[in-house]
């Protein structure tokens, strides 16, 4: 079933509507809603069409012009209406899908308020909406992902990937449309409901149960909230046409709406509805009791004014000068309490700067402890004085070296937290990263720990070196090494046609890279799993040595396990099909996402873009389909410079396309991987003798071919390969960002 709204801007207001709503036979409620001015029930009730509110008087409910939208509240002193939208869903049972509806909304005066949130719920679903700001804005498209994994992972109240996600609503959107699919067409969900939903909702008007996955099917439409103001034109053009201007008497433009379109709010010390004229009236303070003075009230128009008793003067207003003696009282009682305040002002600010101070300080050991600041301190002296064991910094030292954290040292943001270039009391420059408020428990404390004690004993070129923490603050501070040049990321996708960054020194930091995962997976004293590859990760220096970075999401594996079960986590486009279809993480996953890595350096695209076609948004799937098809040459970054595929780049497509096959184990192992780029590598330099060229004359002929006719890119019936069936199963949507 497809809804859709579509509310047309009118450019002719009503003139007069206000008087005529007075005169005439106007509806003032429709069941519990209360129907006001700019709204309007027919003809001269309204202030255009746009306000038009229908009344079913057998049930009792408004609705929003001749649609079947519920208005179930609305506001004239906030500008903003609750409508009762309805609710998207994409259902299946053994057969297939069996029901789908998209949802779709255009408005003209009215806009989704950012004080909704767009929900998904379902254990198999891919949801997104389409957006758009104003009748002609800009467009973009974002959503979640909902999975289920195993039952007791599903948590009531919690929208957080897991039975139930959400993403927040951006301001000013005129125009949506919601999209939902399936990734197995919940073949694998038989105890629960066989269904996806996804709909917007008032941000405090929905709390996700567990019971939700079963019996949802019922809810048919939920609260969303709808901001509105009047016209297109602004307050200082629409005041010219005095007639049809609507802010009148004693009401006002609001200032703090910047439009389109403008607001009536009453002056201060008025209430009423500020769009029907001299309709905001006086408030009596004195009588409501919401007045300032200590002693007499009077009350006037738009305000009040305090008076003092005999004996007293001033403005009478408690937040004033109150109401003081007269000068010979006043003396009397200075100098009677004067010495006496003093002495008591001084004992409090003594006292209360004492119990500030001690109360500092029990925190910051009560997080010390928390963080296992005790532990870190045992795994510290028990390494043997290693030269580079990790040092445990105070607050201050870092407050000194961030300037107190000044945004102007912020150097990057992501989903795990800020990062702040510092300098520390040895005038070395580091990168302190201030993680984001997260719950943390004991196994998770100990796991950091390891971690802190096993990165800043790693002496990898090509890995960011850790040098300490502060565990005084409530989620711990990382502290590494100061990288200048910035992120792999910003020179791939740099904008301009800068040449500068060849295919040597693209090749160099695939290698580096590689090399650094190598390391990290089989020669690092606990094997680690990155989880989060990708260029926004990878560091480069003025020489443009890559550094891997950022182990936020990283995962120790102990020596005698091969896969860790975790909730999935990583980064759109980058994920591991495999990983995600299974929850099962292995070395393998970051293999995969090393893939992506070696196909944005080719291609210089970005791994995913809704702003591409819909066969091409999906970097790694294009890229597999134009190997396949033998256009490798149409897809290479033109910024190359190429005007022949070099072998060397023919090599690296082959090895990426390894690297991306779904099933774990067809992919090459990173220290596979890291010796392949370097054998590739070489013969760049030099014939190396222990480098053999893998690639056939038949093979790069297929690999170069010109496309043909039969070889678009959205006719998918010519891909026959298992690899590109599997492919096509799994997820194109974020799962969280890394960085």
């Amino acid at each position: 079933m497809h809804i859709q709204l579509l509310l047309a801007i009118l450019a002719i207001a009503t003139i007069g509507a206000a008087s005529a709503q007075e005169g005439q036979a106007c509806l003032s409620s429709c069941g519990n809603v209360a129907i006001t001015f700019p709204f309007g029930s027919g003809e001269g009730c309204y202030h255009s069409p746009d306000f038009l509110v229908t009344c079913n008087q057998s049930s009792g409910e408004p609705f929003f012009r001749e649609s079947n939208i519920v208005i179930s509240n609305m506001s004239t002193s906030k500008s903003e209406m609750e409508v009762m939208a309805p609710v998207a869903r994409d259902c299946y049972n053994s057969s297939g899908r069996v029901r789908r509806n998209r949802i779709s909304l255009t408005l003209s005066d009215f806009r989704i308020s950012a004080k909704n949130k767009f929900v998904a719920i379902g254990c198999d679903t891919q949801a997104y909406f389409s957006a758009r700001r104003g009748i002609n804005g800009s467009s973009y498209d974002t959503g979640c992902i909902s999975r289920c994994g195993r039952d007791s992972l599903i948590t009531n109240g919690s929208c957080s990937g897991i039975g139930c996600c959400e993403v927040a609503v951006p301001q000013e959107m005129r125009y949506f449309t919601i999209r939902l699919s399936s990734y197995n067409n919940h073949t694998d969900i038989t105890e629960l409901n066989p269904c996806s939903y996804g709909f917007f909702v008032e941000e405090g008007k929905f709390n996700f149960s567990t019971t939700n996955l079963r019996d949802f099917e019922s809810i048919r439409k939920m609260p969303m909230l709808l901001d509105w103001a009047i016209g297109n034109s602004t307050c200082d053009i629409a005041r010219e046409d005095a007639d049809s201007f609507l802010c009148k008497g004693n009401s006002e433009c609001d200032p703090d709406y910047s439009g389109p379109g403008y607001r009536c709010r009453c002056q201060e010390g008025y209430e009423g509805n500020p769009y029907v004229a001299n309709n905001c009236t006086n408030i009596n303070e004195c009588e409501r009791g919401t007045h300032d003075c200590e002693d007499e009230c009077v009350d006037t128009q738009g305000s009040y004014e305090c008076s003092c008793q005999k004996g007293y003067s001033g403005d009478g207003r408690k937040q004033g000068t109150g109401c003081t003696p007269d000068q010979s009282k006043l003396i009397k009682i200075v100098v009677g309490t004067s010495a006496g305040a003093i002495l008591l002002l001084i004992s409090v600010i003594w006292l209360y700067l004492g119990l500030k101070k001690r109360k500092l300080i029990l925190l910051r050991e009560k997080f010390f402890k928390q963080n296992g600041g005790l532990m870190l301190q045992q795994q510290i002296s028990g390494d043997g004085g290693s030269h580079d064991r990790a040092k445990v910094f105070t607050i201050e030292e870092l407050k000194r070296a961030t300037n107190n954290y000044d945004e102007s040292r912020i150097i990057g943001k992501g989903g795990y937290g800020t990062v702040y270039k510092g300098v520390l009391s040895d005038n070395r420059i580091v990168a302190i990263k201030k993680a984001k408020l997260a719950d943390q428990n004991q196994s998770q404390i100990e796991q950091f720990i390891n971690e802190v004690v096993i990165l800043s004993q790693i002496n990898h070129r090509n890995v960011v070196k850790v040098i300490g923490c502060c565990l005084e603050t409530e989620v711990p501070l990382l502290v590494y090494e100061f990288i200048p040049n910035g992120t792999l990321s910003d020179h791939i996708h740099a904008k301009g046609n800068s040449s500068s960054f060849t295919w040597d020194i693209r090749l160099r930091i695939a290698t580096e890279t590689a090399e650094a995962l190598a390391y990290l997976h089989s020669a690092a004293s606990v094997p680690i799993i990155h989880r989060d590859v990708k260029p926004m990760n990878i560091l480069l220096d003025d020489n443009f040595v890559a550094k891997v970075a950022d182990f936020g999401a990283s995962r120790l594996v102990p020596m005698d396990q091969i896969e860790l079960a975790t909730i999935v986590q990583g980064t759109l486009g980058y994920l591991d099909p495999e990983y995600l279809q299974t929850n099962q993480l292995t070395d393998k996953s970051d293999v995969y996402s090393f893939g992506v890595v070696l196909v944005e350096l080719l291609t210089g695209k970005k791994a995913l873009s809704f702003d591409r076609p819909e066969e091409e948004r999906n970097l790694a799937m294009y890229f597999l389909f134009s190997l396949k098809q033998g256009r490798l040459f149409q897809v290479l970054d033109q910024r190359l410079l190429v005007d022949e595929v070099p072998n060397e780049i023919i090599q690296v497509s082959r090895l990426a396309e390894r690297c991306l096959r779904v099933r774990g184990e067809e992919r090459p192992t990173m220290k596979e991987v890291a010796m392949e780029l370097s054998g590739i590598l070489a013969t760049m330099i030099q014939k190396h003798p222990w480098v053999q060229n893998t690639i056939n004359e038949d093979e790069v002929e297929h690999l170069l071919k010109k496309p043909t006719e039969n070889d678009e890119c959205n006719d998918t019936t010519n891909v026959n390969s298992s690899t590109f069936d599997s492919m096509n199963k799994h997820p194109i949507l974020s799962i969280a960002s890394g960085r």
